[in-house]
């Protein structure tokens, strides 16, 4: 299939793309367009995807580093050149959030009355309320550590957040090392007393480092500052050695407190000599320190966000179309006989999902219901409802991948939950993450066996789904149901699909569904036919899928890629991808959905998926494919398309050198596509709003008001 030799330069480090993702988050906070409250939210997001993102992608080439690992990755770089580069493009973007926060967001709090107190600048009256609050909120949970030849450096738990002491004693002539663990069993914020027009807060830490003399009463306090580390935290869990693989995954998730120290944060202007003994006993090099100016994790925005009495620095409530006529219908079967319907999410309410579940729980027509979970919320109503079916007496399966990163201990406490209750509950595939979104109930109706299935590009998570838009397909279509039936089979270990009629499944068929859909493309364009690609997609990483995409581009084939986070194809470069344009939306809420359209020569295929373009989607993970046939839901998806092509608002577009830039709006409609599908009024009349239109060599969609 390739017909081009391509070298490094025609890919983008995946590392350094996600960098540049995290960002264009960071734009978010810093644009005094966005209601305060949901800056002070972006701020947050960008600091925990950064943990994240340590804690994973920078450990993985550490921990290759540390095997002698020197393979390049596609893009040239070895592990420790990407270390390098990750550190120096890390240590900018910690800048830029500091100054956001110091320069913007704390003086944009100041004009709403929200201040946050410096210790001297606190009253009299507010002194005497930290002392109360600390004697009895604060001090009963403190663990003071003094560090000498008695007792070691303790075990620092991964992201909390401490206070370095350096101390001096009559027994020593050195000074000796202290430490305390900021607790994250208490508010990180304090409100303290103020007047009735203002509202007032001491971080936690200023608190404790107001009454340390409490707590090191006989050493003599030289210096003092806070830190926090990041570990490894890139899980390995033995599946062919362990016979129960609830019980490993619970143990590497204690293993995962432990991991080695990846990233340093101190406080600016530490004390030299505790940062020279953090860095010791850490084992931590001088690359992977931050000196922070301010407040060392900014999560806690997160929580501030929440004040009560400031709806107004937030974004206004959604309301999502309800469908209320499915909703209200006693027969929502019937409904879903009469016709697919697409529900795209935070748009259209996802209680469209739940009130399927609950329902099937209690009709007693319904015999089985068969149901993935990847990330399910923490007071899940569909796995409630399934529980709920068990106990019904019906046939209830969950598969119910465990290994769901960051999400194991809640799924853990699923699956306990769904055993008890008389579910069936199979926990994820040897060597495989079943990744896919499919539900699967079986009815008898007027004697006969009918299946209904929902398939979708997002989680069963209703908490999640108002966050992130996806889409989810309701069908009772039979062949659909087939399918789904085999793929359960298969799920379950009973069997391998022979055939499928609609689904296309990873990791057996789907990379090469996605090759042969590309290369027919490629093929059509070489007869001098119109030919034309549109993906939209969290994460483009694949070799092969992006070489093909070259290939098609070389061929006449124009491609346009949606790619919200991490892209590696690099657009624009002469005789190689000059017909490929690649953008990326953050915003609102968080693009999500994945939707995959081929012209093919106008006899145009529309697929939705779980899975993005990357290697391990598609060899390593349960994933599905699924066609989109209904008219209407076609139209529909077509409208997704056609207004994040069209965004000038959120919309950041890709350049040759990987750097990100602005639509330029200069003489353009001011389209944001979120903003515009909020809209009761486009989503009800989305048909009239939103229509794809052709031109005589290229098929193009446009976004067209009355």
């Amino acid at each position: 299939m390739n017909n081009h030799s391509f070298s490094t330069l025609h890919f983008i480090n995946r590392e350094l793309s996600w960098l540049e993702f995290n960002g264009r988050v960071l734009e978010e906070a810093q644009d005094t367009n966005n209601p305060l409250f949901e800056r002070l939210k972006f701020l947050s997001i960008v600091g925990s995807n950064l943990d994240e993102f340590f804690m994973i992608r920078v450990a993985s080439l550490q921990d290759q580093v540390n095997a002698n690992i020197v393979k390049a990755d596609p893009s040239d770089l070895t592990p420790n050149e990407q270390i390098e580069r990750i550190s120096a493009r890390t240590h900018k973007l910690v800048v830029d959030m500091y100054n956001c926060y110091n320069r913007s967001l704390i003086n944009s709090l100041k004009k709403e009355n929200i201040f946050f107190i410096k210790p001297k600048d606190l009253t009299t009256i507010q002194l005497d309320f930290i002392r109360d609050y600390y004697d009895n909120n604060i001090f009963p949970v403190l663990t003071p550590m003094v560090i000498d030849k008695n007792q070691p450096f303790p075990l620092v738990l991964n992201k909390t957040l401490n206070i370095a002491l350096l101390l001096q004693d009559t027994t020593n002539v050195n000074p000796i090392f202290g430490t305390i663990q900021v607790p994250s069993v208490l508010n990180r914020f304090v409100e303290i007393p103020s007047s009735e027009s203002k509202k007032s807060f001491i971080l936690l830490e200023e608190i404790i480092k107001l009454k340390l003399t409490t707590l090191f009463g006989n050493h003599k306090i030289i210096a003092t500052g806070c830190y926090r580390i990041i570990r490894n935290a890139d899980l390995d869990v033995d599946e062919d050695e362990s016979e129960d693989l609830l019980t490993a995954v619970q143990l590497s998730l204690k293993q995962r407190k432990w991991g080695s120290a990846i990233r340093l944060e101190i406080e600016h202007g530490l004390n030299p000599l505790l940062l020279k003994l953090l860095e010791e006993e850490l084992e931590i090099s001088a690359e992977a320190e931050y000196k922070i100016s301010g407040p060392i994790d900014l999560t806690f925005l997160m929580k501030l966000s929440g004040l009560k009495g400031y709806d107004s620095l937030r974004y206004e409530p959604i309301k999502p179309n309800a469908y209320t006529t499915l909703l209200d219908n006693d027969d929502i079967f019937k409904s879903i006989s009469n016709q697919d319907i697409l529900l795209h999410h935070p748009y259209d309410s996802f209680d469209m999902v739940v009130a399927l579940v609950k329902k099937a729980a209690e009709d007693p027509d319904v015999l089985a219901i068969k149901q993935t979970l990847y990330r399910v919320s923490g007071n899940s109503p569909i796995v409630e409802a399934l529980a709920q079916a068990a106990d019904n007496g019906k046939q209830v399966t969950v598969l119910l991948e465990l290994k769901a990163r960051f999400d194991e201990q809640n799924n853990i406490t699923w699956a306990k939950k769904l055993e008890t209750a008389g579910c069936h509950v199979i926990y994820g595939l040897v060597g495989l993450k079943a990744h896919c979104k499919i539900l699967l109930i079986v009815r008898r109706e007027e004697g006969f066996i009918k299946r209904y299935v929902h398939l979708g590009t997002g989680n069963y998570n209703d908490i999640t789904a108002k966050l992130y838009t996806d889409l989810g397909l309701l069908t009772a279509n039979p062949y659909f149901g087939a399918d789904a039936s085999a793929i359960f089979n298969t799920l379950s270990g009973c069997s391998s699909p022979s055939h499928l009629y609609k689904l296309t499944l990873a990791p057996i068929g789907l990379r090469k569904k996605f090759l042969d859909l590309i290369q027919k493309e490629t093929e059509y364009a070489k007869l001098g036919k119109q030919a034309r690609i549109i993906a939209k997609l969290n994460s483009l990483v694949d070799t092969e899928i992006i070489e093909a995409l070259y290939n098609a581009s070389t061929a006449g084939v124009t491609i346009d890629l949606i790619v919200r986070g991490i892209c590696c194809l690099r657009p624009k470069i002469p005789l190689i991808s000059e017909r490929i344009t690649v953008r990326s939306i953050v915003g609102r809420f968080l693009e999500h959905s994945r939707i995959y359209y081929f012209y093919g020569d106008g006899e145009e295929a529309i697929y939705l998926s779980s899975a993005d373009l990357m290697k391990r989607n598609l060899d390593r993970r349960v994933e599905l494919l699924f066609p989109v046939e209904d008219p209407t839901a076609r139209e529909k998806v077509m409208n997704v398309l056609a207004l994040a092509l069209q965004d000038t608002t959120k919309a950041r577009v890709l350049n040759s050198d990987a750097t990100y830039s602005k639509i330029n709006k200069r003489g353009k409609e001011i389209i944001n596509s979120q903003e515009i599908l909020l809209s009761p009024y486009a989503r009800e009349n989305a048909l009239d709003e939103v229509v794809p239109t052709r031109t005589e060599f290229v098929p193009i969609i446009s976004y067209r008001r009355n």
